[in-house]
């Protein structure tokens, strides 16, 4: 039996830093996945950015999120 194959990672610029970075959000396999984003972080970023940003400022953000100014 033939499986299909998985789709590939899409090449992506981080709209806030303007790093490259392979998105797998299209392909349902992405490493965002796994991260806790706040509701009003999603909110803000989705008002804010289009497209995907790269795991290291979705690291940056939540972390920055829930940690008390």
């Amino acid at each position: 039996m033939n499986l299909p194959a998985p789709a590939p990672l899409s090449a992506a610029t981080c709209p806030r830093c303007g790093g490259g970075f392979a998105c797998g959000a299209q392909a349902g396999r992405c490493d965002c996945f796994e991260l806790h984003l706040i509701e009003a972080l999603r909110a803000e970023l989705a008002a804010r950015y289009t497209g995907c940003l790269c795991l290291a400022c979705l690291r940056e953000l939540a972390t920055a999120s829930t940690t008390p100014s």
